[in-house]
């Protein structure tokens, strides 16, 4: 059994496999040795945790038992069962599952990489980038601050209006010593969310705020030096595009995304445009080859690309490589569940939970198209814990306990909001 990548992903899924199946020879190539809690990043950038608290040792979270090669997979070979490292030596493997996350094209977007970093151009999509995003927003005097989403899928698409909403809190509270703001989320879909009821309730908090939305803007260049930032902009889904160019005191980025080059460029991918491994949605077994599978973003799973998903894709995953290993069929299960706490105040978080049916769900049994306080605990204290001490252990998640009360729920009107 070989993992190919140790994330959120690999680490889970490990975890589940030895939980299953204690006897089975589980082997992760990673070349990483530290493992972050990349969700932390916004909370490091808002000034509530340290950076410390994001990263561990990926020792320190390897599953006991687990075989780990500190190496980079550089080719798959389907056919032959095998994968190649960078030092050239090639692996066979009874079933393969590909958890390689995505990669970020901070270069796609023109002049970005010389000028993350200085001129105001931060990023909570970095570890290296969190700390002066942090520093951003403390040392912000005022003008115009832009934030902005790419046209690809990306990492939890709820967080770039996480720091938005964060930003704008700090920016308010010095309103009284000079630092006046202008606010715009720049984002090159033509909504905010694809799930429609959180779309029209994001949109309603960023117009309460006082934060300017605008669609359908791609953003192609930066110029740091002289704090510009330039727009794809199309007027309408498939229309014509012009280029508008902006001026900003502070640019935050979200970079375009896409699969790594070496599954894109892979036969297991859907095709080149659409590097993502091919798999059925519901078990995460690849299309074409039945001893493959993925898990988490580099999946063609279609729904949102969140740690979330993963903790309830790992158990299905995990089982039915169980399967494939002894000869038997597998089964459906991941009903594409995935969430993105989308923080609003320093004290309150909308709760995004959803599945492929693009309707809220609850794991708790309230409408999440809310804002609420004790969820703003669960994403400082709650989440982070859970993340390092139940999700990479293969602990089930926490709604699964709440789910036998969901009837009692309904008769007490409790869960009116579900459609």
């Amino acid at each position: 059994m070989l993992i190919a990548g140790g994330g959120t992903g690999g680490i889970t899924l490990a975890s589940w496999l030895r939980r299953l199946a204690p006897e089975l020879d589980v082997t992760v190539v990673e070349p990483s040795s530290s493992h972050d809690y990349q969700s932390g990043w916004v909370l490091v950038a808002g000034g509530f945790v340290p950076m410390a608290e994001t990263e561990r040792s990926e020792a320190s979270v390897m599953p006991e038992g687990v075989r780990w090669i500190c190496s980079k997979v550089v080719a798959f070979d389907p056919e032959q069962h095998a994968v190649e490292l960078i030092d050239g030596q090639r692996i066979t493997y009874g079933v393969l599952v590909v958890a390689l996350g995505l990669d970020l094209l901070w270069s796609a977007v023109d002049g970005l990489p010389a000028a993350l970093g200085r001129h105001g151009v931060c990023s909570i999509y970095s570890r290296r980038f969190a700390m002066y995003t942090r520093d951003c927003l403390r040392r912000f005097q005022g003008g115009t601050a832009l934030f902005t989403q790419p046209a690809t899928a990306i990492k939890c698409g709820g967080a770039p209006q996480k720091i938005m909403h964060i930003a704008d809190q700090q920016f308010k509270r010095r309103s009284g010593v000079g630092v006046k703001s202008r606010l715009i989320f720049c984002t090159a879909k033509s909504n905010l969310f694809p799930v429609p009821a959180f779309s029209e309730a994001m949109g309603a908090i960023a117009a309460a705020h006082g934060s300017e939305v605008r669609f359908r803007h791609d953003l192609v260049a930066v110029n740091g030096p002289e704090r510009r930032a330039v727009f794809r902009v199309r007027e309408q889904e498939g229309g014509q595009s012009h280029e508008l160019e902006l001026g900003f005191d502070l640019l935050h980025v979200v970079p375009p995304m896409a699969a790594p080059r070496v599954v894109a460029e892979s036969p297991l991918a859907v095709n080149p445009t659409e590097g993502w491994v091919e798999v059925d949605p519901h078990s995460g077994q690849h299309l074409r080859y039945p001893d493959v599978f993925a898990i988490g973003d580099v999946g063609s799973f279609p729904t949102s690309k969140t740690a979330a998903a993963v903790r309830l894709q790992a158990p299905v995953v995990a089982a039915n490589v169980q399967a494939v290993l002894q000869g038997r069929s597998v089964q459906g299960g991941y009903d594409g569940y995935s969430a993105c706490p989308l923080i609003t105040t320093d004290h309150s978080v909308m709760m995004v939970e959803f599945d492929y049916t693009k309707k809220p769900v609850s794991s708790f049994l309230v409408d999440p198209v809310k804002e609420r306080w004790f969820a703003w605990l669960l994403e400082r204290w709650g989440f982070p814990w859970i993340y390092w001490n139940r999700m990479l252990k293969a602990q089930p998640h926490e709604g699964a306990y709440l789910k036998p009360f969901t009837g009692l729920a309904r008769r007490l009107g409790l869960m009116r909001w579900q459609r």
